[in-house]
């Protein structure tokens, strides 16, 4: 079976979008940064000030993640590798651990956004490519 994750896998992918999987309207992350090997695994959020709106870290393979050294709140959604949401941690602050039994991977959020987004346990997300931005109109 293929991860919810194989689109940020490919040697070309490009940009990406996060979904919830049979929801139309806006995307969850429209900018996804990704953290597959031991060095970004590790390093993930630290040293960072803030995260966008819109942004996510997806840390993959991960079943775990703590905020020891972070700076400022995140949600943490712990998904499977068929994208279902099994748990979702929200404004989790500086010095603490979570985890969730069967993730595959952490897409780690600004506090907040899963509420605006409207994200709970049993949605299924999915990645995509994103469409690239039509160019710049050349003045007449």
């Amino acid at each position: 079976m293929a991860s919810f994750l194989q689109p940020l896998l490919a040697r070309d992918a490009g940009p990406a979008v996060l979904h919830v999987r049979g929801r139309g309207g806006a995307p969850v992350a429209t900018v996804v940064e990704t953290a597959f090997d031991s060095a970004t695994r590790t390093r993930g959020l630290l040293g960072r000030t803030a995260l966008a709106p819109d942004h996510a870290l997806v840390i993959a393979p991960c079943s775990a993640i703590h905020t020891f050294g972070m700076q400022f709140p995140i949600d943490v959604i712990f998904a499977a590798g068929d994208g279902r949401i099994i748990k979702i941690r929200r404004n989790m602050r500086a010095a603490r651990m979570t985890g969730a039994l069967g993730a595959l991977a952490a897409i780690e959020m600004a506090a907040g956004e899963a509420d605006r987004h409207g994200l709970t346990a049993g949605d299924y997300l999915e990645v995509t490519a994103r469409a690239p931005s039509p160019p710049a109109p050349t003045p007449q």
